[in-house]
């Protein structure tokens, strides 16, 4: 008996030829996304594991625990290390290391929205970046979408009953918490823009590895230095919340998504890949929501709205005006 092709036979092949071209397109966005949420988590993590451990030796040891577990990896692999890839990744290591040593320092002196907000920044911050190294700049519907997100995060940052406090706040207690997070800020924009320039030159583990290696190493160092001249006294108390928190930024928050973000971002744009990581402030709040019961305000409600927004104005632009970015003209 000869078989029958039926029409529903016909809609699920078609929906499978969908399905795996959308997968095979947006593979990138996806990993980056996943990466984002990991991202999100280390927020109400790592603000409760600096009650048991002092900022740059937590940094010392997470990204030492991150580059234990990546060894069986470079052994086996040990015949691609090449000395552009290991220097490209130490100049890289220093900008993560920095970028998160600021971040997580600033949380000690200012509030979560007050960090979410200003670290949200270095979306906005990623074009200019760009210019100035790269002499490239972003297409129209990029711009207009990163406008969008971060008067999204603008609003998802405002915790109080109306949008001017957060203003007021910013401006009126400005401290060195603050001072911190920006400079994180502009540090992380910059990491993203070199992330972009030498992930397509070198392989990927490599650069991965050297920049999670070089944060370890600061992050002794400096902790024995800060102690050394009573800027950070160095302490330490061992416990499950603690080895939870370790655990979770190292492997999850570090060692999967520093590689991610290493093989994929090189498939997208910069200022996309800004747009997606502004993200990030969304998980962090869904995370506090769940874990600390945090309520989202109205005003967060907007901000998630206004960030989907950007995404979806970004991509229509990129794919009806512009394909990726316009370099300037020699």
């Amino acid at each position: 008996m000869k078989n029958i092709l039926k029409v529903s036979d016909i809609q699920n092949l078609m929906n499978k030829d969908v399905n795996s071209a959308f997968l095979q397109k947006y593979t990138a966005e996806l990993w980056l996304v996943l990466m984002t949420i990991l991202w999100g988590g280390t927020f109400v993590i790592i603000k409760n594991s600096l009650n048991y451990s002092s900022p740059m030796m937590f940094i010392g040891i997470r990204f030492s625990v991150a580059f234990l577990c990546l060894l069986p990896f470079l052994y086996f692999k040990r015949k691609i290390i090449k000395k552009g890839a290991v220097i490209s990744g130490a100049l890289l290591g220093l900008l993560m290391f920095f970028s998160f040593s600021t971040q997580t320092s600033g949380l000690k002196y200012t509030s979560a929205t007050k960090s979410a907000f200003l670290t949200g920044s270095c979306v906005v911050i990623v074009p200019f970046v760009q210019t100035f190294i790269e002499k490239r700049f972003p297409t129209k519907g990029s711009i207009i979408g990163i406008i969008f997100v971060f008067a999204g995060i603008v609003f998802l940052s405002s915790g109080g009953s109306s949008l001017i406090n957060i203003f007021i706040e910013l401006g009126n207690n400005f401290n060195f918490g603050d001072f911190l997070t920006i400079i994180s800020a502009l540090l992380f924009a910059f990491h993203i823009v070199y992330l972009d320039i030498v992930s397509s030159k070198h392989n990927y583990l490599v650069i991965t590895a050297s920049q999670i290696f070089i944060c370890a190493v600061a992050g002794f160092i400096f902790s024995y230095f800060f102690n050394l001249l009573q800027i950070e006294n160095t302490s330490l108390i061992f416990n499950s919340n603690l080895l939870a928190g370790i655990i979770y930024t190292a492997i999850f928050a570090t060692v999967i998504t520093t590689t991610v973000q290493t093989k994929f971002q090189k498939e997208v744009t910069p200022s996309k890949a800004g747009i997606i990581y502004s993200f990030e402030p969304i998980f962090a709040a869904l995370f506090a929501y769940f874990l600390l019961n945090e309520k989202m305000t109205n005003f967060g409600i907007i901000g998630c709205t206004l960030i989907f927004s950007g995404l979806i104005i970004s991509e229509i632009f990129d794919s009806l005006f512009a394909n990726g970015y316009n370099k300037k003209k020699s």
